[in-house]
Parts: structure tokens; sequence; C-alpha cells
């Protein structure tokens, strides 16, 4: 079996890197990072609006490209490696995905267009506060027409002009649709490791709301969700993940010490090694997470966990090893090493922990042992 990507995609990458190396970079992220008023930069969001990346996924008649989950693969890594500063993940793999995984009819065109188009940033909200968000836990409510309760925290939600939020119905879970851009709707911005993606703290006081997919369906579509974003996720990671990597090989081979380039060193050796190691591991998990994905094949659970493990895994290791490489000039704020170590702690929890997700991954194989 050939997991590899087709020519065409391999051609998508090539070209989305060239854009992101001329309309990103480190300058847009520094841009971000160092203006506290803004949690995203606007002038790139539209670039990648304007590129068709937002309706990737989204089929030709709601507004998007229609080209599939395995080019937004490429998409989503190229978007890693140039740390973007921007609401794609939010908007794209978790609402966008929430909308075409159990939206209705009126709700897919009311909204994705307007997705595709960048005119809807969008976001999930499942957590309730520090720990893993179980069923049993959910405290908003939603009583059939208005949401109560509060979120924290909220990847983009002090930006974001829509919401899915995970609430209480009854006796049950259900996914629920909610304008931000309401009286009833109140944001509080929250201080992250990485200001270049915004967080929020979202209280809801009676907001007008509306359900998405059916009654009680609730916890099993923000598992499914969760799903499909996580292999995403993964390939966002991986793309930071190989930039890190490149980045200290690129330094090991010109800085010289003691008369010799480090990076003949057998520490340094070891190091590089064992950042390719793990991102090839990652690679892999990540590519068998994208075969599931665009297929929908039945072991896209476990699919996704292997590749939200191994990626989270791979992307804090070779961070924390690139700044390594670059001995005392990593820990500087002049070099760019911080901004993927920012990236790549705040990507290991915006859908859940990797230990949560490996204990995801041994319930889920335990059950199927099981059956």
């Amino acid at each position: 079996m050939n997991f590899d990507f087709s020519d065409d995609q391999k051609s998508l990458k090539d070209e989305a890197r060239r854009f992101l190396a001329d309309k990103a970079g480190s300058k847009v992220t520094r841009r971000v990072l160092d203006n506290a008023d803004v949690s995203y930069d606007d002038g790139l969001w539209r670039a990648v609006a304007e590129m068709g990346w937002l309706g990737a996924a989204i089929p030709e008649e709601h507004g998007g490209l229609g080209l599939g989950r395995l080019e937004l693969c490429v998409l989503a890594e190229e978007l890693g490696r140039a740390v973007a500063p921007i609401p794609f993940s939010s908007t794209v793999y978790f609402f966008a995905e929430a909308l075409m995984l159990a939206g209705s009819d009126a709700q897919k065109a009311a909204l994705l267009p307007k997705v595709a188009a960048g005119e809807v940033i969008g976001c999930f909200a499942l957590n309730e506060g520090p720990g893993t968000p179980t069923a049993s836990g959910i405290q908003a409510k939603f009583d059939g027409s208005t949401l109560t309760g509060a979120k924290i925290p909220v990847t983009d939600g002090d930006c974001a002009t829509h919401a899915v939020v995970v609430a209480k119905e009854g006796s049950g879970i259900s996914l629920v649709l909610v304008d931000l851009n309401q009286a009833g709707v109140t944001r509080t911005t929250l201080k992250t490791l990485d200001p270049t993606r915004g967080h929020a703290k979202l209280e809801f006081k009676g907001a007008k709301a509306e359900r998405i997919g059916g009654a009680g369906q609730g916890w099993e579509l923000a598992e499914a969700v969760l799903d499909r974003a996580a292999v995403l996720l993964a390939f966002e990671q991986l793309g930071g993940s190989q930039a890190c990597m490149e980045m200290a090989i690129d330094y090991a081979k010109n800085r010289v010490a003691f008369s010799r380039q480090i990076g003949s060193f057998q520490a340094i050796k070891h190091k590089l090694a064992d950042m390719y190691v793990n991102n090839e591991v990652a690679r892999s998990n990540a590519y068998y997470g994208a075969w599931a994905l665009s297929t929908e094949a039945a072991e896209l659970p476990f699919a996704a966990a292997a590749s939200r493990v191994a990626a989270s895994d791979a992307y804090y290791f070779c961070a924390k090893e690139n700044i390594q490489t670059h001995g005392g000039m990593g820990f500087t704020w002049d070099v760019d090493c911080h901004l993927f170590f920012r990236r790549a702690k705040l990507l290991a929890v915006q859908a859940g922990s990797p230990a949560a997700w490996k204990e995801k991954l041994v319930k889920r194989l335990e059950q199927r042992n099981a059956a």
C-alpha cells in the first residue's frame, strides 16, 4: 500500500511553502507576538482565504474547493512549518469539520461559504477547566434555544465569530452552534505560553443557540471531531518539528567551536539523529492517520490517537533539542527557536494532552480486542 502523497499534492505542498515563505515566516509571527492588542495576523488570514485554503476540504456546493482531507493535511504541515499566527486550525480542523459532520443543510449553506471566504472564524468549546473533559463533567446547559455556562480555555475564542459548544441537554450531551457576537456572550482573553494563538474564557448567559446533530449525540460527535482534528494537528506539528530539525542541522553545519563545526561532535550528531528518528515515527503515524481520515476508515480512532501522540512527542522533542543545539543563542529572544517551542507546547494540549490520547488509544484497543 502506498501512503505517499500524489504528484499534485506534492505540487500543492511546494506552492504552499513558497507562498508562506513570502507572506508568513518569523517576522509575521513576531509581529503578533510583540503586539498585545492582536492574537492573529489579519493580512495573512485574508491572504490564506484568497488562496482558497480555508475551503480546501469544503464541498464546492458550499463555496469550497472540494479537494479533500489529504490536501488539507498538506496545507496543515506547511502552516505548522511557518508557525503561522492565524486561527486556521480552530476554524478548519474543528469548526468546519463539526459542521460538515453533523450540521443541517441550512447550517452548512449559511456558514460554510463564509468559512471558505474567511468571513467566519470558528472555534470549538469543550473544556471547562483543568483536566481531561468527560461527558459527566460538562456543566454548560442548552435548553433547546439558549445556552448557559462557561468554557475555558477556548483556543481562538477571543477572535472567533462563531463557536461549536459541547453542552448538556437534558440527561445527554449535544453540540450547539452559537454566534459569539451577541449580548449573551462574554469573552475574557487569557494569557498563554504562545500569544500568537489567542485563547479566551467564554461565558454564556442565555445566549441564543441551535443544536448541531441529534439531541444527546453530542459526546459521540465531539469525539469524532477530535479524531479528525487530531490527524490534521499532527501534520501541523510535523511541519514545525521538521523545521526545528532543519534549523538545528543548519546551525550545526555553520557554527564553529574549537576550530570544528559543532555538527562533527558526537553529542550533536546524536541529537540530530534522535530528532530525525522522532520525526520519521511521527510522519509514518501521520500518514496512517491521513489515509484513515481521507477514506473514512474504521481505523480512524486508532490512527488519530497514534498520530496525535507521535506528533506531539516529536514536536516537543525537536523544539527542545533545537534550542540545545543552538546552545546559549537558542535561549535568546532574537533567535527563532522559542517560536517553535511555544507552539509545540501549545499544540500538544489544544485537543487534549498526549497523556489523554495515550489513554484513549489504550482504551480503544482494549475495546476492540474484547469485541
